[in-house]
């Protein structure tokens, strides 16, 4: 644990907000996280990133941010902005200092900070930016490290890590950004190989932001405008039919293999057609779209399976603290793995939470055990 002055309890920084298209989702993270931190264990400050990326004391309470409102809830801008200071280098006190910086120059301290939980989505948050700030701080923080957070970001290169540990994983094409602009028809040509329906992506996007399921190649080329809106790296995956089947991952102390969940389903009802995948209304503005089980009705074996490729994957990216392993189960009986999210969902009603809850550990206890992981963790090579 972080050092700390006797009888004071770790102050946790809670980051939310953030430059990404999935800000709103962070700030309502935030709100389940704030409402439910056990404070007689932890002191904790709050701090809010705009879109725009300005650090800043929240003006609205974030316990109070939720989907349903007439407008998706965010960080607003203000005046003042809030600085980390990091300690004395070589200091084995891991603990850094926030300041409020104000516009005529001067500045208000806000206290030294232990642990940084950073509940941000997407790029400039999950994708190892500021996983490298915190490293460059000195301070420890739930989650995955630098390059495991980088390559979780990006689907290109997580699948390749997952195809070089061993792991199933289903046809997919990128497409870069020099690729697109140079030459389209050639992208395109490549896309062909594909089995319809294929779904285009934003490479380094979450929340199912700007994805698109395209059963006809006369759309293709809309579809990628659409994802290139969030991410100039694109990337079109071979539909695959199956049951879509998450778990939960929770690292361990002291080096012990992490620790797989129980696993979880999504059922996308389709009776409407307003959602041909768990696309982002699904998830979060529409509770009549899915039906989220756990534990997930499977054989034994093939249940086991699925929570050992879990660990594998989390192995495979050198990630740490949290992962959501996201897999489909074939009518042929296959188990071929999607994704992996180092910082999933994070509200009590999000997969991970609840997985972990039928498991054993309920919301509180898991925000508890992330932190107690991070302070465990030292900052820097390991």
């Amino acid at each position: 644990m972080a050092d700390t002055a006797p009888g004071l309890k770790p102050r946790v920084l809670v980051l939310f907000g953030g430059q990404s298209s999935e800000h709103s989702v962070s700030c309502v993270t935030a709100a389940g996280v704030l409402n439910a931190i056990d404070t007689e264990a932890f002191d904790v400050v709050a701090v809010g990133i705009t879109a725009t990326g300005q650090w800043t004391r929240p003006v609205t309470d974030p316990r109070t941010h939720a989907f349903g409102g007439d407008e998706l809830p965010r960080v607003l801008p203000t005046d003042s902005t809030v600085q980390l200071h990091s300690g004395a280098a070589g200091s084995s006190e891991r603990s850094a200092e926030l300041m409020e910086v104000h516009p005529d120059g001067s500045s208000t301290a806000m206290g030294q900070v232990d642990v940084v939980f950073p509940l941000l989505h997407g790029p400039f948050g999950e994708d190892g930016t500021l996983q490298g700030l915190l490293e460059l701080a000195g301070l420890p923080y739930v989650g995955a490290g630098v390059l495991s957070s980088a390559m979780a970001m990006d689907k290109h290169h997580m699948k390749i890590a997952f195809a070089a540990a061993g792991l199933h994983v289903g046809p997919w094409v990128t497409i870069t950004d020099r690729q697109w602009t140079q030459d389209p028809t050639a992208a395109l040509e490549r896309v062909r190989e594909l089995k319809l329906p294929v779904f285009v992506k934003p490479s380094r996007a979450g929340s199912s932001m700007g994805i698109t399921r395209v059963e006809d190649l006369d759309r293709l080329a809309d579809a990628i405008a659409e994802a290139r809106k969030h991410d100039p790296k694109v990337i079109v995956e071979e539909g695959i039919e199956g049951r879509e089947i998450e778990c939960g991952v929770l690292g361990s102390p002291s080096g012990a293999e992490a620790r797989a969940s129980l696993l979880g389903e999504i059922v996308v009802h389709d009776g409407s057609q307003k959602h041909q995948f768990y696309d982002f209304n699904a998830k979060y503005t529409d509770s009549a779209a899915a039906d989220l089980s756990c534990p997930a009705q499977l054989p034994d074996e093939v249940s086991a399976e699925i929570r050992r490729q879990a660990v594998l994957a989390f192995e495979a990216l050198d990630a740490e603290g949290i992962s959501r392993a996201d897999f489909f189960y074939t009518t042929d009986g296959e188990v071929v793995i999607n994704e992996v999210n180092t910082m999933p969902g994070f509200t009590p009603i999000s997969m991970y939470p609840q997985m972990w809850k039928a498991t054993g550990i309920d919301y509180p206890e898991l925000i508890t055990e992330l932190i107690s992981l991070a302070l465990q963790r030292p900052a820097g090579l390991r």
